[in-house]
């Protein structure tokens, strides 16, 4: 879409194009592509690693391998499937290196601490106090019900009910049968209603924000990694 003479607004580009132009380099393509997948891959990376800043490293050196070898990105999937998985790569691949470098019952002691609250910032705002604080509560109990699944679960459930990712791109990205992706979510909503009550749906749509000026500050980190 031309907005001026020789501009072009990456925001509303069709993906293919936009795919196209950073393929070629363009710094405002690749910028675009984060600010389009930024929420949905932080969201799988911290489905992985149950931690923020954990999952903030996850996505950047993920998006740092990604855009260094482009050129082998061949459109057969969207450019957001092909991401996801290089930061399901780069998540195991992290969670391996722990897992040899950490004694059993660190890692243990670790996964047993549910009485963790993680803060997140409400990127909508609002003019009453007290829904905000509610709305505010009910997430954190979402997030750790979400972070105490097992992670075959976890991610499925950050993926269809979440993200609102099709059973088929579920499927697909996760590299398991649709099937699988139904039974995994069912008994994952199943794990989840015994902790949560149904006032919690309505902050399903806000959990683990990645938006506003975080995203963009975490977009400027990448690109200036990458140089572009």
């Amino acid at each position: 879409m031309k907005v001026g003479a020789g501009t072009i607004d990456y925001a509303t580009l069709p993906e293919a194009e936009l795919v196209a132009f950073a393929k070629a380099g363009r710094r405002d393509a690749f910028a675009a592509i984060m600010r389009r997948g930024n929420q949905r891959l932080f969201r799988v990376a911290r489905a992985v690693m149950r931690d923020e800043s954990e999952a903030e490293d996850v996505l950047q050196e993920a998006y740092v391998k990604a855009f260094s070898g482009l050129g082998d990105f061949r459109g057969e999937a969207s450019i957001f499937t092909w991401l996801t998985r290089i930061v399901l790569n780069e998540a195991h691949g992290r969670l391996r290196k722990r897992r040899d470098s950490v004694e059993l019952t660190a890692v243990e002691t670790a996964q047993a601490d549910t009485g963790r609250i993680l803060m997140f910032p409400n990127a909508l705002g609002s003019s009453d106090p007290e829904r905000d604080a509610f709305r505010a509560q009910a997430r954190r109990l979402l997030e750790r019900a979400v972070d105490g699944l097992p992670e075959a679960f976890r991610l499925v459930f950050v993926m269809r009910e979440i993200e609102e990712c099709s059973i088929e791109e579920t499927a697909k990205t996760l590299g398991v049968r649709p099937e699988t992706v139904k039974t995994r979510l069912h008994r994952a909503r199943r794990l989840l209603r015994k902790s949560l009550d149904e006032e919690l749906s309505g902050a399903l749509s806000g959990a683990f924000p990645f938006l506003g000026p975080r995203c963009d500050r975490f977009t400027a980190s990448v690109l200036e990694r990458l140089r572009l």
